[in-house]
């Protein structure tokens, strides 16, 4: 079965860090596509809906799809899923938020809010994603500084709006085949939550952007995952 990888960046970050992981698919023969999220914000909310718009273009009109999700990408997959019904061989997380069966759920946890909202300009807007944390935190997270500079020019300034947004969750979203990756400890939790939901759950120890340091590892637990 040739299945297609769409790997689903974070909006906090952009495409770059799923470019190591789509390079070492393609050189193995696999499809592998990354949709850009960076404009989902460029106007007013709900934002919701344009990265389920925004993947699915991406996404090829026919054949198989394994979605592949990192941080709060997570939490869009059941409606990726609805949008591309009938097209998905598999939903596989990477140190990503985990949505719930049904209901809906919040970008950002309420505890995680007076965080936000203490970064935010006047305008609501905020810094980007890396310069939430101090320099000792986000330098170890990059391979190089090649790397780096990429992944920190082409993040987007989110509005604090974005991650109040309540994000719809259709019901019976994993019926299909899920499995879940965890890179750093701050996720040991959700990978939990999956185990308990029967998934398979792996981990890979590393920081948050661990698939960009560890690429080949990452892509063979995504082959590993489904069925190629």
């Amino acid at each position: 079965m040739n299945i297609t990888f769409v790997l689903v960046h974070s909006p906090s970050v952009g495409p770059s860090t799923w470019t190591p992981v789509a390079d070492v698919l393609r050189a193995r023969g696999h499809r592998a596509v990354v949709p850009s999220l960076v404009d989902v914000t460029a106007g007013p909310g709900p934002y919701w809906p344009r990265v389920v718009d925004q993947v699915a273009a991406a996404a090829p009109a026919r054949g198989p799809l394994a979605l592949v999700a990192h941080s709060n990408a997570g939490l869009f997959m059941p409606l990726i899923v609805q949008a591309l019904k009938g097209q998905i061989a598999g939903c596989l997380f990477a140190d990503a938020a985990l949505p719930p069966r049904t209901g809906s759920v919040q970008v950002a946890e309420p505890e995680f809010l007076p965080f936000l909202q203490g970064l935010a300009d006047d305008s609501g807007v905020l810094p980007r994603w890396t310069d939430w944390w101090p320099e000792e935190d986000v330098a170890p997270m990059f391979p190089d500084e090649a790397s780096r500079r990429v992944i920190v020019a082409e993040q987007a300034r989110l509005p604090l709006a974005y991650y109040m947004e309540e994000i719809p969750v259709p019901a019976r979203w994993d019926h299909v085949g899920s499995a879940y990756l965890w890179f750093s400890d701050g996720y040991i939790g959700t990978a939990k939550e999956a185990e308990e939901r029967g998934w398979p759950v792996e981990r890979i120890p590393g920081l948050h952007l661990h698939q960009v340091c560890a690429p080949e590892a990452v892509a063979d637990w995504l082959t590993a995952s489904v069925t190629v």
